[in-house]
């Protein structure tokens, strides 16, 4: 009988409670397609939204100073 059979044992069983505990981090840190879809929907809209705002708007200085015809 090999004498270290029990330590063989109790380190592939130590070593299979790791890769368990690995294996349950990595899917609780994994969220619903649903959730991932909504969040990528959610930055979407909000791109689109910053991308249609208008730009500022000219001083009444460089207005009149192009747009009027005062000076003609």
């Amino acid at each position: 009988m090999n004498p270290y059979a029990n330590e063989d044992v109790a380190w592939q069983r130590l070593k299979d409670l790791q890769v368990e505990a690995d294996n349950r981090r990595l899917a609780a840190s994994q969220e619903p397609w649903s959730a991932a879809l909504r969040r990528l929907a959610t930055r979407a809209w909000y791109l689109a939204r910053l991308a249609s705002q208008r730009p500022p708007r000219r001083s009444p200085r460089s207005a009149s100073k192009w747009g009027s015809r005062a000076g003609s």
